[in-house]
């Protein structure tokens, strides 16, 4: 039996049934005892790696690494997944040598309190920027920069989502779409992923001759973004000033998803409906969010998993080769999905 099919069993993620194989300590009781009882059920037992049938690779030597989040309080269920991610990974590919430690500070301005403590190889960083003091102190620490909100000078390496393609693509679809009025709508409009798609939104639906309407939020200075939560207030704002807009915006990007049901409620509200009035495409996909939805717009999936093994395979790169100067940076495209089509992945 698969990890998928336990998983689907058992009512929890895959990423879950690998926790409660490789470190179950980290499963919360009444989970735990439902995978046991699947497992029982269906006679599943872990074959260990020393006894799996085929060639026996030399598996690399394990590395240390840790993931900071910087500008969160720690023991955050929010946050746990990077770490999911990571395990099912592993879980498939077991070269995937590595110790995870998630480690958290306050405020760009200081390390993580148990830093030195944990005597990493090398550091993930996401979540604020971190300050150049604290840039400073990691100068000797191999580190690279996670997904978006850093700066354009951030001075290291980096792996993210591919930001400004996330924007042309929103605007190549409405388009071909056949719309010729359209228009972008976001809250946190300071959030860095938003800030280089909307730009590049803008710019692309311009050259295709678009009307464009940017209808953006209130900004919401010194947020850290770790946890953003959507205004429900403010969805009612965004939809009188798209249904002001001349001439009609009939195609809606929005670049990301966490406030995209307040805004079809509101919508709705109001008279219109997506679908029909309107045609959205999504800068995200999450599926938390997206099969709760009453309506299954397009939606572009940043490929989370793949971002993940990007940046632990680079930073075990940096770790091996310690000595190469130059910065890196490494973007992962999106993917359409159409509705209909909901394979796709999570998060922005």
């Amino acid at each position: 039996m698969l990890l998928t099919e336990l998983a689907i069993k058992a009512r929890v993620s895959p990423a879950t049934i690998s926790r409660a194989i490789n470190q179950p300590q980290l499963v919360a009781a009444d989970s735990l005892a439902r995978i046991r009882a699947v497992m029982q059920e269906h006679n599943y037992v872990p074959v260990p790696l020393t006894r799996r049938r085929g060639p026996k690779a030399r598996l690399p030597a394990q590395s240390r690494i840790g993931v900071w989040f910087v500008g969160a309080t720690a023991n955050k269920p929010s946050l746990n997944w990077f770490q999911d991610q990571l395990l099912q990974i592993q879980s498939i590919d077991p070269h995937y040598r590595v110790d995870l430690r998630v480690l958290f500070s306050n405020s760009p301005g200081e390390l993580p309190r148990n830093f030195a403590a944990e005597k990493l190889d090398g550091i993930i960083i996401q979540g604020m920027e971190p300050s150049p003091e604290c840039l400073f102190q990691l100068r000797e620490m191999p580190h690279v920069w996670f997904m978006t909100r850093r700066s354009e000078n951030y001075p290291g390496d980096y792996v993210e989502p591919g930001n400004e393609e996330n924007g042309h693509m929103a605007a190549d679809y409405l388009k071909r779409r056949g719309h010729k009025s359209v228009a972008i709508i976001t809250t946190d409009p300071d959030y860095s992923a938003i800030v280089r798609r909307n730009r590049a939104f803008v710019a692309r639906a311009s050259e295709l001759g678009l009307t464009v309407h940017s209808i953006l939020g209130k900004s919401n200075p010194g947020v850290s973004y770790l946890e953003i939560a959507p205004l429900h207030s403010e969805s009612d704002s965004l939809v009188r000033r798209l249904l002001e807009c001349t001439p009609v915006a009939t195609g809606i990007y929005m670049p990301v998803d966490h406030f995209c049901g307040a805004f079809f409620r509101a919508l709705r509200d109001a008279g219109k409906k997506t679908g029909r009035d309107v045609d959205v495409i999504l800068g995200n996909y999450n599926p938390m969010i997206y099969h709760n939805l009453d309506h299954s717009p397009a939606a572009l999936d940043v490929n989370l998993p793949l971002l993940i093994r990007k940046v632990v395979d680079h930073l075990l790169w940096r770790i091996e080769n310690p000595g190469i100067s130059g910065r890196i940076g490494i973007t992962v495209s999106p993917r359409l999905i159409t509705p209909g089509d909901t394979n796709g992945r999570h998060h922005a």
